[in-house]
């Protein structure tokens, strides 16, 4: 089975976990569509919480055969991925002191509304940079997945879209080579996702050549899209002003010469046959653990956590375009 964040609200009977659910797809495109397969049940005493699956590396294909003679057989290349779902969240302590001067409902509020806006956070950096062999208590993502496949575009050249005198010299060359990266790929992805710069200027490039178009999420927030792809900011990395898709100074593309403010911009289908996040069977997506104050101690915790992790279906489902100039 498989299910979204959406889906999941209405499957809760609690008014907190629901509005922590949408808490969580507030702000955030890439939560409020994505798909989890609720399909990992811990193993023996939980000590294994791995989702396997097989990823598609290469395409099918099909040909004309003279009479009499066979077809030239052809099989898909797939290999095996596993895929270990990790906690994360937070916890926040909240004095017994504030709970009896009618402050509680606004405090707790607060702070479940900061602990989901950092655990969000860390969602979309780990979707994009997660690495476990870099920290081990992370799920690896997207970058790691796509590095060297056959999605990697443009990584050893630069294109040039920093300032607006560049922007009018260059944005048709880079239509034509971001229509190119999109084309390599195995249907229309669901977004574009990269920092507020790059975002900022693709949305430039789109309105020069008539291609921004606009619509409205669910919570009634304006969306930017590319030709109908939707352009999301990935936003900053937790605790930080530090965007999730850097913008990097010391990049060679061509192997010799450093070009200083470059940066990534992902494609991907939001599918469960092609990206998709993964999370436990049969428990929710999104759980919160409320202070109790009916027992003695003096400050007492509350939490908010997921239990998840993505998993690339078929390497063709998802993309990067390397170094585009923004600074």
């Amino acid at each position: 089975m498989a299910i979204t964040l959406a889906q999941a609200k209405l499957n809760t009977q609690d008014d907190i976990q629901a509005g922590v659910i949408d808490e969580f797809r507030k702000s955030s495109y890439i939560l409020d569509n994505i798909t989890f397969d609720d399909a990992v049940t811990p193993g023996t005493n939980g000590a294994t919480l791995t989702y396997g699956y097989t990823r598609l590396i290469t395409q099918p294909t099909a040909a004309f055969r003279a009479i009499n003679y066979e077809y030239t057989a052809q099989e898909v290349t797939k290999d095996r991925y596993t895929v270990e779902l990790k906690p994360f969240g937070g916890s926040f302590g909240i004095d017994r002191i504030v709970a009896n001067t009618g402050g509680l409902v606004d405090e707790v509020n607060l702070q479940v509304q900061q602990k989901v806006k950092a655990a969000r956070a860390l969602f979309h950096d780990t979707f994009i940079n997660g690495d476990s062999a870099v920290d081990a208590n992370s799920f690896d993502g997207l970058n790691k997945a796509i590095t060297g496949s056959s999605t990697e575009y443009h990584a050893s050249t630069s294109i040039d879209l920093s300032t607006s005198a560049a922007l009018d010299t260059n944005y048709k060359q880079f239509l034509d080579l971001l229509d190119e990266f999109l084309s390599d790929l195995d249907g229309t992805p669901t977004f574009l996702g990269g920092n507020s710069k790059l975002i900022t200027k693709i949305k430039a490039v789109a309105r020069r050549a008539g291609y921004l178009t606009q619509s409205e999420d669910a919570f009634g927030k304006k969306v930017d899209a590319y030709d109908g792809i939707v352009l999301v900011d990935l936003g900053a990395r937790v605790g930080s002003n530090n965007p999730v898709v850097s913008i990097i100074d010391t990049r060679k593309p061509n192997g010799t010469d450093t070009v200083t403010g470059l940066t990534d911009l992902y494609a991907a289908r939001l599918a469960l046959d092609g990206f998709h996040a993964v999370s436990l069977a049969n428990q929710d997506l999104v759980k919160i653990w409320l202070p109790d104050f009916t027992t003695s101690g003096a400050v007492k915790n509350g939490e908010v956590e997921m239990v998840a992790a993505v998993a690339l279906k078929a390497t063709k489902s998802a993309g990067v375009f390397r170094n585009i100039k923004v600074a």
